[in-house]
């Protein structure tokens, strides 16, 4: 049994401790997907990150995610995270862009300086709604939570993986939210969904446009602390309603504080409507793993 190289990072962290917790296996190749998702359980992370030898024309990498429960083909901090990963392990070199191959396609990724560290930002795949028949009741049950609704009424959106996405009143009703984690597991269950997302404005003077919290209780994560793939279908679905917070298509989020892992993501929606989630990554750990 050869040991195989191991990383756990902090992505869309300015320290660590802060931002999602990552587990990076770089050496995967001979694992099969009982044991990727037995490591991905016995870790107990929100997501761990499989690095396979490429198979499509045009890739840098190739990395494959899975939940402690399931194999998503695309979600946001991993893919930033093991952007990050593959440039710091030196398995690719540093050319300020990169393509990743997971099981969303492939997907163009950045990479900017500042200073010694490397900032990363990823085109998500494209978000659409999702058409649910007979979900009401569910949906009902999830979100009776005795807070004022925002704009936008409640609704599916995937970019990979489906998201439940709900706008609150404002940034406080989301960060008061009590969830009814058996309702929301109900909900996605029946819709094939990975969570429900709320999401509320900030109000002016913070350091942040929107705050979002997200929560996967089917999944074995009752809240997961900063969440890419539901950021960007969220940023999708303002886009479409013109209602995109920040400047010029920019804004930043706000997730993690409720659970002491105040992240920030960088959220852009460029000129053709794609969007693009970055930020900082954080190394925490580095060993070898036995499997």
């Amino acid at each position: 049994m050869s040991p195989r190289r191991y990383l756990q990072v902090d992505v869309f962290a300015d320290r660590p401790g802060a931002g999602n917790a990552l587990g990076v296996v770089l050496d995967a190749e001979g694992l099969d997907d009982a044991a990727m998702q037995a490591i991905a359980g016995w870790l107990q992370l929100s997501e761990t990150v499989f690095f396979l030898p490429v198979s499509a024309e045009g890739a840098d990498y190739r990395i494959r995610i899975f939940t402690p429960c399931s194999e998503l083909p695309f979600a946001g901090h991993p893919s930033v995270g093991a952007a990050w990963a593959a440039l710091e392990t030196g398995l690719v070199p540093d050319t300020g862009a990169l393509v990743q191959e997971c099981g969303a396609g492939l997907l163009p990724v950045q990479v900017a300086r500042q200073g010694a560290a490397r900032r990363i930002r990823l085109r998500a795949p494209q978000a659409s709604p999702v058409t649910v028949d007979d979900a009401q009741a569910l949906l009902a049950d999830a979100v009776s939570i005795a807070l004022p609704l925002g704009a936008l009424p409640p609704a599916l959106w995937q970019n990979g993986p489906g998201w439940w996405l709900v706008e609150l009143r404002d940034a406080d009703c989301v960060r008061s939210l009590t969830p009814d984690l058996d309702a929301i597991a109900a909900l996605t269950r029946a819709t094939a969904a990975v969570g429900l997302a709320v999401f509320g404005r900030a109000g002016h003077g913070q350091d942040h446009d929107l705050v979002v919290r997200a929560f996967c209780p089917a999944d074995n994560i009752p809240e997961d602390p900063v969440t890419g793939s539901a950021n960007a279908c969220i940023a999708a679905a303002l886009h479409a309603a013109d209602r995109l917070p920040g400047h010029a298509g920019r804004y930043v989020v706000s997730q993690g504080r409720e659970l002491g892992r105040d992240g920030r993501i960088e959220v852009q929606v460029d000129a053709e409507g794609q969007v693009w989630i970055g930020g900082q990554v954080q190394p925490v750990i580095q060993g070898s793993l036995a499997w």
